[in-house]
């Protein structure tokens, strides 16, 4: 059987490394485990903004100037709702409005999040695994300056300005783990399980709230690899360094690893932060790690499982 490839992600960066990997792996030998602490109800709909961007990414069906929602769309309801005095400060487009409709409907009917999005991945003809972290909700909250904030009040409406103090994962503690994405990360034939470039403390840090998460980790046999957000003390995209600086914390790579110590077997590093290299305590591996192109996404992805092969191998 060929080998198969897990991917912890949320948001855009993570996206990006996944449709790099989307090429290079083997038709259905491709697994994201997607956080969905973004998850919120608005408007009466079920929101779920990082798997709409990596169902959006790998189904080519991305809007490539804003990073989110769908290509080519428009925005009706939107101005609709502004004129009738309604929430407008998060964006629905007309085309992505039917996915959230659609869900809502599926999940009051009784269904589980993991199958209203493997309908999705059929139905939009994506030939990967999308796992949500949990069928069960859990909620990213921020303490800030300003109080305790639900992460979309932080992120969309407050444009991420409060000082952050600390976060929590509410209801994580009694999330279990999705079959599909348990059975993905104790596959026999995994030859890496890669934690993306996405916001560790936002979107990784959700999914490791997850009983079962780290254990599986732990007792992967297949080497399990992190790919650095941090480029030169300063985030691709998103408030990763303004967080990392908020709780005290460099806003470096080092850090990053450091904060995912006793998990990974190897840390992919910017070329650009090659001097840190002996300061880690796990394997590193110096490359470009900036994805601009689809090509540098499969260039990446293409460095990620030559380490893994390496490591696998006992290699440094």
């Amino acid at each position: 059987m060929s080998p198969s490839v897990v991917v912890l992600t949320g948001g855009v960066g993570g996206a990006k490394l996944a449709l790099g990997f989307y090429d290079l792996v083997p038709k259905g030998r491709l697994s994201l485990i997607v956080n969905t602490g973004d998850d919120f109800e608005h408007l009466g709909l079920r929101i779920c903004p990082d798997l709409d961007t990596a169902l959006y990414t790998l189904s080519g069906r991305a809007n490539p100037e804003l990073g989110w929602g769908r290509a080519n769309e428009s925005w009706g309801f939107m101005k609709a709702l502004a004129e009738l005095g309604g929430e407008n400060w998060f964006r629905l487009g007309d085309g992505d409005l039917a996915l959230h409709v659609l869900r809502t409907q599926r999940l009051a009917a009784g269904e589980r999040l993991s199958a209203v999005t493997a309908a999705f991945v059929r139905a939009l003809g994506v030939r990967a695994a999308l796992y949500p972290m949990s069928d069960d909700a859990v909620a990213t909250m921020v303490a800030s300056d300003d109080g305790e904030l639900g992460f979309q009040d932080y992120f969309v409406r407050r444009c991420c300005e409060p000082r952050v103090r600390g976060l929590s994962f509410h209801g994580a503690e009694r999330a279990r783990l999705g079959g599909g994405a348990k059975a993905a990360l104790a596959a026999p034939e995994l030859a890496a399980i890669v934690i993306a470039p996405s916001n560790p403390y936002l979107s990784i840090d959700p999914i490791l709230a997850v009983p079962g998460v780290r254990a599986a980790l732990v007792a992967a046999r297949a080497p399990v690899i992190a790919v650095t957000p941090i480029i030169a003390g300063k985030a691709v995209k998103g408030p990763t360094a303004k967080i990392m600086a908020e709780l005290g914390l460099e806003p470096s790579p080092l850090a990053v690893a450091r904060h995912y110590e006793g998990l990974i077997d190897g840390f992919v590093l910017d070329a650009r932060d090659a001097a840190l290299e002996a300061r880690f305590s796990v394997p590193v591996w110096a490359t470009d790690t900036l994805m601009t192109s689809l090509e540098d996404k499969q260039r990446v992805a293409r460095a990620v499982l030559d380490f893994a092969a390496r490591l696998a191998g006992g290699g440094r």
